[in-house]
């Protein structure tokens, strides 16, 4: 199944936000804009003595030395101007830019676990490195680079009218060829980036699964078949690049042979106003300086047009991210119900990943206070998905899934009614997926209960049998090295502290050789006794062990009951179990045979 990519903000959405932007920070935009137009002013009255100074030659005047030293004067205030603009636009870039990160990082804190699983990990990669890249060189230079060329060209225009009004007229003409130039290529650039950026999101994704299943890959002889998904990969994103360069090939050119129409235009309808009389010398040198010195700023503005549509676009995938809805609704006043002896219940659960496609059907499951359930079957029979709704972190399609008071057969509360924060203190889900962070192993174990005692943390750690550093170790990217066997300890640990009434356990031991996931199982029984556990595994002795074993095979519970009565049925499960165990149904644990699933699906 193909990744599902994350929404993307509208352009009207975008603009908005740009807007609230604006006005949050409108005092130190003002303080920079006033500094660059202070900036433009002065070194627009540079061109305009240099006119009257030649002026003063050709009418044989000798040129003044106040004029020198004027001219002198205001390029040293216009490049103090500047230094101070450029820092206050700089600093008001990365503060801008501080503010972004932050919000985006709240929002993809804040997406559905759900949602990220679905998502894959190309699109949002992708969204929190080169859209944010994207968007950080585009807050500290294109934007206020074009708010700069934008005063400066204002300004210039000004000054042009101010020299010679007939002057202006040249500049007019040339207008409707930036409008036609700049509508072609805005049409056009927002979508062609967003496209741009979503290859590059699938060509992430699909390296990220290649590096992530190497030895899968290796196994299975996959080598061909991965190749040909990262060159088609590339290829879709190569022509997506190209159709954004061919953009940029159009625009530019286009704007630079303006400039130059421009400049010339000038330059020639004052050279005819000359000759006519109605424009002096002066006027046509500071008419022809302005629009010369019109030509930087204008092209900076216009070629930032570019940059801006590509932080524009980056902009829209990030607050896309804020539109993912949510997959619970907690209801008002639903908070902890104290329960002493929870049992947790799935009614009629349906659910599928696509439209029409239902991986479970009509599944009924009631778990008893206390017990210990193990969920078998044959890969892909829907498992995990099992799991993960009785976690809550999918919401069933149809059907639901609750916890109730042991005997309070009337006072269900469903699992999405439920606060986050209530429900991962009530149900937590362990999965063989494990992530250390870079911290001691002190701040890796008790984020899961922060007011817990070194004394605590250290008996949740005793109870997982850790063999690993101590608890003032550094751990994660950096610090000491956890093995996965290790890590998958850690997370353990970290269940043992937090204490939750009902554990699901997603192949939470595969990662442990089967003598030491079998020792650590029997650790965590006696840890846990009392506690509801689900546990889904592959290795069989899990089921042997459990209170009652849940068969699952194509979305559907077939066969329900204790490891003994399930023997002697004679079904789907004693054939898993003979093929795991061999004939002798007590035979040591520990082996795997070819009809178990391997990868705890």
């Amino acid at each position: 199944m193909g990744a599902q990519i994350l929404p993307v903000a509208s352009p009207r959405r975008v603009r908005a936000y740009a807007r609230r932007l604006t006005l949050r920070h409108s005092r130190a935009l003002a303080g920079a804009l006033t500094l660059h137009a202070l900036a433009a002013a002065a070194g627009l009255i540079v061109p305009r003595l240099l006119g009257d100074l030649v002026e003063d030659v050709a009418d044989g005047r000798a040129a003044a030395g106040g004029v020198v030293a004027a001219i002198a004067a205001f390029l040293l205030a216009q490049g103090v101007l500047q230094r101070q603009a450029f820092y206050a636009s700089a600093r008001l870039g990365e503060r801008v830019l501080a503010e972004l990160r932050e919000e985006f990082v709240e929002r993809v804190l804040a997406l559905p676990l759900s949602v990220v699983e679905r998502a894959g990990t190309g699109d949002l990669v992708s969204r929190t490195s080169r859209d944010v890249g994207n968007l950080a060189g585009v807050v500290r230079f294109a934007v206020p680079d074009a708010l700069i060329s934008l005063v400066i060209v204002a300004f210039t225009a000004g000054a042009v009218a101010l020299a010679g009004p007939l002057l202006v007229l040249p500049g007019l003409a040339v207008i409707p060829l930036y409008w036609l130039f700049s509508r072609w290529y805005l049409a056009r650039a927002r979508d062609g980036y967003l496209r741009e950026s979503e290859a590059w999101a699938a060509l992430t994704d699909g390296l990220a699964e290649t590096v992530a299943g190497a030895r899968t890959i290796e196994a299975f002889g996959l080598q061909e078949q991965r190749h040909r998904r990262t060159d088609a990969d590339i290829a879709a994103s190569w022509a997506r690049e190209r159709y954004t360069l061919h953009l940029r090939t159009v625009f530019v050119p286009g704007v630079t042979v303006c400039l130059g129409l421009q400049v010339s235009a000038t330059l020639l309808v004052g050279g005819i106003g000359h000759i006519h009389g109605w424009a002096s010398l002066g006027q046509v040198t500071a008419a022809v300086l302005y629009v010369q010195q019109l030509a930087g700023p204008l092209e900076r503005l216009l070629s930032r047009l570019d940059e801006l549509q590509i932080g524009g676009a980056s902009l829209a995938r990030l607050l896309g991210v804020d539109e993912v809805p949510p997959d619970r609704a907690p209801s008002a006043g639903v908070v902890s119900t104290g329960f002493t002896r929870p049992v947790l219940e799935a009614r009629d659960v349906r659910y599928a990943y696509r439209a029409g496609r239902d991986v479970l059907h009509g599944v009924d499951l009631t778990l008893r206070p206390g017990e210990r359930l193990a969920i078998v079957g044959p890969s892909g029979a829907g498992k995990s998905t099992l799991g993960r709704l009785l976690a809550g972190v999918h919401n069933p399609r149809t059907g639901t899934v609750t916890v109730r008071e042991d005997g309070a057969a009337d006072h269900r509360v469903s699992l999405t009614d439920l606060p986050l924060d209530e429900l991962r203190g009530q149900v937590a889900l362990l999965t063989q997926e494990q992530h250390v962070f870079r911290g001691t192993l002190r701040d890796n174990l008790i984020m899961a209960r922060p007011d817990a005692t070194d004394e605590q943390a250290r008996a949740a750690l005793e109870a997982v049998r850790w063999d690993g550093p101590d608890l003032d170790a550094v751990v994660g990217s950096g610090g000491a090295p956890l093995s996965p066997a290790q890590a998958q300890q850690l997370a353990l640990a970290r269940l043992v502290l937090a204490d939750p009434h009902t554990l699901v356990l997603d192949e939470a031991t595969s990662l442990l050789d089967p003598r030491a996931a079998r020792r650590l199982e029997r650790s965590l029984a006696a840890v846990l006794h009392g506690r509801t556990v689900v546990a889904i595994a592959h290795r069989l002795h899990t089921a042997h062990d459990a209170d009652r074993v849940a068969v699952v095979e194509d979305g559907r519970i077939t066969e329900f009951g204790s490891h003994h009565e399930l023997l002697r049925a004679g079904g789907s499960y004693a054939a898993l179990w003979r093929s795991w165990h061999g004939a002798d149904d007590e035979a040591s644990p520990g082996r795997t045979g070819p009809g178990v699933s391997p990868d705890g699906s």
